[in-house]
């Protein structure tokens, strides 16, 4: 088992930045590969059967949100019956996850928006794609009541990058959050995803790959082998605050 070198959010959003800047890897490209990726993991979750399988998708108006649209529209290819549920409405979407948001509407996928009294519709999956790694304090408004209506629902959860409501530094569990069945975190783990106290929310935790070159994490003076080698989302095993994968 491999030693995964762990993230702090500042270094992720290093990792972010550099990616774009230094590395002219847009955004878009980044949130297409994690959106993808995340549309597999979905995939294999339901026993590689996605047709006519009801999944919910509920995004916000952030990046996180926009990768979850990417996954719903994969999964929308592949046969599954997909809703989407947003935290706003089309209008208050911008940059790029306005950009996915108007790919699904050109394929007319019907759309909706949180409003009082919404409930969520019968699931194999939901997709928690409400809040990233930029959480600050308790959820509030729509996206409080999102989590606490996937929260409700018997379908299992799979969350992109940290369940909605866990602070991705200190592991600190806010008021609503997620409790997933599994969580896809991207380009290496975040330190509060390994906490005690966030393994509960976490669930079985995933690594995905979003094209990180190896030299942007030599300069964070990582040095890793190619662990996306065999797949590009593998199963992490969490251990005493560790995070170890199998490169066998």
């Amino acid at each position: 088992m491999y030693a995964l070198p762990i993230l702090s959010t500042t270094q992720m959003i290093e990792v972010d930045r550099l990616m774009v800047e230094t590395y002219h890897i847009t955004l878009l490209q980044m949130m297409e590969n994690a959106g993808h990726n995340l549309a597999l993991l979905a995939k294999q979750l339901l026993d590689n059967d996605t047709a006519d399988r009801p999944i919910v998708v509920l995004a916000g108006r952030g990046n996180n949100g926009g990768g979850g649209l990417v996954a719903a529209r994969h999964l929308l290819n592949w046969g599954a019956w997909v809703q989407i549920l947003l935290t706003h409405p089309p209008e208050d979407f911008d940059n790029v996850p306005a950009h996915q948001l108007r790919i699904l509407e050109a394929m007319g996928v019907p759309i909706a928006w949180a409003e009082e009294g919404w409930e969520l519709p019968p699931a194999d999956l939901v997709i928690d794609a409400v809040i990233g790694y930029g959480l600050h304090g308790d959820p509030r408004g729509v996206a409080a009541d999102l989590i606490r209506l996937a929260n409700s629902s018997v379908a299992p959860i799979l969350s992109l990058d940290a369940p909605s409501g866990l602070d991705t530094s200190s592991g600190l569990l806010y008021t609503p959050h997620i409790i997933a069945t599994a969580t896809m975190t991207l380009a290496l783990p975040k330190q509060g995803l390994l906490t005690a106290s966030a393994q509960a929310a976490v669930g079985q935790l995933y690594l995905a790959d979003i094209s990180v070159p190896p030299s942007l994490y030599e300069h964070l003076e990582f040095d890793l082998p190619p662990i996306f080698a065999a797949d590009t989302v593998i199963p992490v095993r969490v251990e005493n605050g560790s995070a170890y994968v199998d490169l066998s």
